[in-house]
């Protein structure tokens, strides 16, 4: 009996070892996701099951940031015409040279960890509880890979402009203008697609906001 898509996809799910997150950088309080570990774990299981990602995407340009979003659909390579999609995950990058690629290699991360369900191996706002993974010895298909993680040392995007202006913030009245007037648009995407980029930015504010009225500044 032939085995379908959906199948494949539960068996690459179940097969999938965990994504170990990176080190913690300069700036960052949480242990970065990188793009490339997430894909070198899902592409394993994929390929391993005979199922092939090809991924487009949305850009939507603002005075602030880009937003790209990523529609992931998975082929079965024995039966192209069969697919199964991914749509709607989404990421800010900046408005410079390197912001649609940030945005594209974070939508896409995103997609491989929805369509496959990949934990983490660690208990932080990325939202899996588990247990660090040990390594797997199972075989692998010589993916290639990227040399660097560039993309991905730059994790949070746009929002480091964000954060670096809220601690920046000289007045109660300058803080409240960055999320009220310039980054308006970045404060409500991130609340409505991005809940913990939301939280991270919000408990931000919320610190410098404490501290500027504490230092008598209203």
């Amino acid at each position: 009996m032939k085995t379908n898509i959906y199948q494949k996809l539960h068996k690459a799910a179940c097969e999938s070892r965990g994504v170990v997150k990176g080190k913690k950088v300069q700036g960052m309080h949480f242990n970065p996701l990188l793009h490339d570990e997430v894909q070198k774990v899902a592409m394993e299981s994929l390929l391993n099951n005979g199922l092939y990602p090809i991924c487009t995407y949305n850009n939507q340009l603002t005075d602030n940031f880009i937003l790209v979003t990523c529609n992931m659909k998975i082929h079965d390579v024995e039966d192209p015409k069969q697919f199964i999609e991914v749509s709607g995950c989404s990421a800010m990058g900046s408005l410079d040279k390197f912001g649609t690629g940030n945005g594209m290699s974070y939508a896409k991360k995103y997609a491989y960890l929805n369509a496959l369900h990949l934990k983490t191996g660690l208990d932080n706002e990325d939202g899996y509880k588990a247990s660090p993974f040990k390594s797997s010895s199972k075989p692998t298909n010589n993916i290639p890979q990227a040399s660097g993680t560039e993309h991905d040392n730059n994790h949070v995007m746009a929002i480091n402009n964000i954060e670096k202006d809220i601690r920046s913030a000289k007045t109660i009245y300058e803080l409240r203008k960055l999320r009220n007037y310039k980054y308006k648009d970045a404060f409500n995407l991130a609340m409505k697609n991005h809940l913990r980029v939301y939280r991270q930015l919000d408990d931000l504010y919320g610190t410098k906001e404490t501290q500027l009225n504490t230092q008598g500044v209203i």
